[in-house]
């Protein structure tokens, strides 16, 4: 960072202290953040019930950084290869209306978010963790991964998460957007979220 940077709050400084200034110009740009479900708002794992139902654990910490970025003017988006009611529901319980399931071409369904919201491509922010995610990573503007994804699908990234997927690494990079457009500090002050707003 440069001497020069001031911040609304010291957390957007510590976020950003270790981001170079070419993703940092990426992260000011975003308009709309798409996030894979399997892997990033989950751990990968599928638990399949005596009936043949499928359950996922979603991280509370994930839900409120999807939510801080909706509540900052930044779009939120769901894009995952595999189909089912559980990402419906959590996709509701956030108040997501942009959900896309059972994508074989992720790149096409960037295309098709940007066209839908009018923006370019490079205001749109991906994350993802395997190779079905890279078609979308080329494209996005800025582009992220956690860290159990292969070297490859890292080394299409601009940013790789600490945090493992479902375990935080969403709530991390919607921590680092919030940081780089000076958007975090709002979220220290008591009650911008409302009682009873779920994660």
């Amino acid at each position: 960072m440069k001497k020069t940077d001031t911040f609304s709050h010291p957390a957007e400084a510590l976020i950003l202290s270790r981001i170079p200034p070419s993703t940092r110009e990426r992260l000011t740009n975003l308009r709309l953040m798409v996030f894979d479900v399997d892997g990033v708002l989950t751990d990968g794992s599928l638990w399949y019930g005596e009936n043949g139902e499928v359950l996922k654990r979603f991280n509370v910490h994930d839900g409120h950084g999807l939510k801080m970025l909706s509540i900052s003017g930044i779009k939120v988006a769901l894009v995952t290869g595999r189909q089912g009611p559980i990402v419906d529901r959590r996709a509701a319980e956030l108040g997501l209306g942009d959900v896309l399931q059972d994508v074989r071409d992720k790149g096409a369904a960037l295309a098709t978010l940007a066209k839908r919201h009018h923006l370019k491509l490079d205001q749109i922010g991906f994350i993802g963790d395997d190779l079905i995610d890279l078609p979308a990573m080329r494209l996005a503007g800025f582009a992220a991964t956690v860290p159990e994804a292969p070297s490859y699908i890292a080394q299409a990234a601009h940013w790789v998460s600490t945090r493992s997927g479902g375990q935080g690494a969403a709530r991390e990079c919607c921590d680092l957007i919030l940081a780089a457009q000076q958007r975090l500090s709002q979220f220290f002050q008591p009650g911008l979220l409302g009682p009873g707003v779920v994660q």
